[in-house]
């Protein structure tokens, strides 16, 4: 069954320059399909239409009748007074008004109505009201809130005053409760921790509908679809795998395109130098020869059908200067502690770094990584121990949100300013990092996040640095971005240290894992793969060392009168729950007996409950009177 289908869909927000142009492609239900492409190709217009909010110009639009489909990038606006429970809460508007309907219904049999009518979409909307799990929400909000680390606390906050990634955050709690049929998801690991993106990967394995995701985060892609659509020239271009596959396939698929055209070219060479030569004798006298020369001019017109393959854009060609590094250490951390309005992020922290070492600083947010860097970098004081650096060690740092002291100054007069450079080589410099042309005129302030660390990067390149700290360097960039830092921080031969929630960073740079957590930091000295198993093994060696709970010995009731009486009494016991099970057998065909009949049905039933719990209770004293029998035995 398809879920989603697109064809020959056309959008365009300036006349004569189409976003989406012929863009087909189908989603069938149950499946994972990753969405790609460069930033403004059309992935996030195309969910706008899908989710009825963009109109578009041409084509067709289906989506399977009666399906939610809901949309992880659009925050909806809630009064000024919603907590985050609220907003939590509001997924749950379908089960509310089946619960409003069933109250109303009650109040109606309760009134007298005991038509046939009432009675079945009574016991209809009970059923369904079960279903959806409406006698539990707040469990289900409780494993939800904890999987995406929506804290106790932030659960009581008013939903305004959340920044814009806490808002994502609950937004994609909302529509994982809502139990959507379609989830379109547009960056859904942006301001995820690595827990929450882990427990993300864990339900969307879980899911039963059908996932649409945007992402650039490449360990995601590779964890969860099964297939890859990417948008190029409005079209769509299609990868039966997951995000690794697609790597392959399309360089393979550029190679055999290459091969092709190279081919078609080299054929269109000969036989244009043919024709040439044949044009020039016709011209000699020779009129067949001439017929013969435009004949091959039509073979060639037929042979032009492959166009030249668009390969990747090109890698950035600057690479950082680094300084020579001098001695052993680079730093050395000692019994360092640091706190923040009475809470203290970490203590006793102790570690040292040596030349050349690669390491990750892992951690949730909020444990206090950033903070960690900025004391690193003198930026901020620790309340004791020291930090105490190499002779000659100079760090780079490109932070995790990008700011200039004068953005209002252009790209290239911000190279002149803070780099000692002509302004052909300024503008060489900023061309190297895919800033060209009429770009390197507009102000700072006009580019976005991924661009401002773009030019950071420009600027870092140019200084000799021996130590790298990059606090989430490729949050909010495209692929092709993504690696061309990599590109960059692969040639960089001095010591690293890095903050990131990229896990394809992580696996490809950490050599050495540090891990934030309960306000000390554990060394891993291996990369993420081998961190990974040894994480794997503690939780596993935790569950087998987790002592089994003791269960409380329930003491013996003593009888009066030994073991004759207690028998005596076992047998009484015996006979009165024989009659109360006739008792409640009568009352079950009596009850089918007046089905029709409201009050009477009404009374019969909490007679039956009483006689239930009536029933249980002798359960329980025989249970109990036996097993003092069987230990005086």
């Amino acid at each position: 069954m398809i879920d989603i289908s697109v064809n020959n869909l056309t959008k365009s927000f300036t006349v004569g320059e189409d976003v989406l142009r012929g863009l087909t492609f189908h989603v069938s239900s149950g499946e994972r399909v990753g969405l790609l492409g460069k930033n403004g190709c059309g992935k996030t217009t195309l969910f706008k239409i899908l989710t009825g909010e963009y109109d578009y110009d041409e084509g067709d639009v289906f989506l399977a009748p009666g399906k939610r489909m809901g949309l992880i990038s659009q925050i909806p606006v809630y009064p000024v007074e919603y907590t985050v429970d609220d907003v939590l809460d509001t997924a749950f508007a379908r089960v509310h008004k089946m619960e409003r309907e069933m109250e109303a219904l009650t109040a109606k049999m309760a009134a007298g109505d005991s038509s046939k009518e009432t009675l079945q979409r009574y016991d209809s909307l009970s059923a369904a009201f079960q279903l959806a799990g409406g006698y539990d929400l707040d469990v289900q909000i409780g494993k939800v809130a904890n999987g995406l680390g929506i804290s106790p606390a932030m659960r009581r906050q008013f939903f305004a005053q959340l920044s814009g990634g806490e808002k994502t955050r609950v937004n994609l709690g909302r529509l994982i409760l809502e139990d959507t049929d379609i989830l379109l998801l547009d960056e859904p690991t942006n301001h995820l921790d690595l827990h929450a993106v882990e427990w993300l990967e864990g339900y969307l394995d879980s899911f039963k509908g059908t996932v649409l995701a945007i992402s650039h985060d490449r360990y995601f892609l590779d964890r969860v679809v099964q297939r890859i659509v990417e948008i190029q020239d409005g079209k769509a271009a299609f990868y039966s795998g997951n995000y690794s596959f697609y790597v392959e396939e399309k360089e393979r698929r550029y190679q055999e395109q290459l091969r092709q055209y190279e081919k078609e070219q080299a054929k269109v060479a000969q036989l244009t130098e043919a024709a040439e030569k044949m044009k020039l004798w016709a011209f000699l006298g020779n009129d067949k020869l001439y017929k013969r020369a435009f004949s091959m001019e039509k073979r060639m017109e037929k042979l032009q059908t492959v166009a030249k393959p668009v390969g990747k854009e090109r890698a950035m060609t600057m690479g950082f200067t680094s300084l020579d590094f001098q001695g052993d250490e680079v730093f050395t951390v000692d019994g360092l502690k640091k706190s923040y309005d009475g809470r203290t992020l970490f203590d006793h922290i102790s570690l040292t770094v040596t030349g050349g070492e690669r390491i990750a600083l892992l951690g949730d947010n909020g444990t206090g990584k950033t903070t960690f860097l900025k004391l690193l970098l003198g930026e901020e004081a620790p309340d004791s121990g020291y930090i105490h650096f190499g002779p000659a060690v100079r760090p780079g740092y490109l932070p995790q949100i990008v700011r200039f002291d004068h953005m209002e100054r252009s790209l290239v007069d911000t190279m002149l300013y803070e780099q000692n450079c002509t302004p052909q080589e300024a503008r060489d410099r900023l061309g190297a990092f895919h800033f060209r042309g009429e770009d390197v005129f507009k102000p700072v302030s006009a580019l976005s996040g991924g661009e401002l660390s773009r030019l950071k990067l420009c600027l870092l390149m140019d200084e000799r640095i021996n130590l790298l700290i990059l606090d989430e360097p490729t949050n909010h960039l495209d692929i092709a971005s993504r690696e061309w830092i990599e590109s960059a921080v692969a040639d960089f031969d001095g010591a690293l240290l890095f903050v990131s929630h990229d896990r394809y960073f992580i696996k490809k740079f950490a050599s050495r894992i540090w891990t934030l957590e309960d306000g000390r930091i554990t060394d891993f000295r291996g990369d993420y793969e081998g961190w990974l198993a040894k994480k794997a093994r503690d939780l596993e060696l935790r569950e087998v060392l987790k002592p089994e709970p003791k269960k409380p010995k329930k003491e013996k009731p003593k009888q009066p009168g030994g073991t004759k009486m207690a028998a005596k009494k076992l047998a009484q016991l015996e006979r009165e729950i024989a009659a109360a099970e006739q008792a409640g057998a009568d009352l079950e065909a009596e009850m089918a007996e007046c089905a029709t009949d409201y009050e009477k049905l009404t009374d019969l039933s909490a007679q039956k409950e009483a006689q239930e719990e009536q029933l249980a209770a002798l359960y329980e004293a025989w249970e109990a009177l036996s097993l003092q029998l069987e230990g005086e035995a």
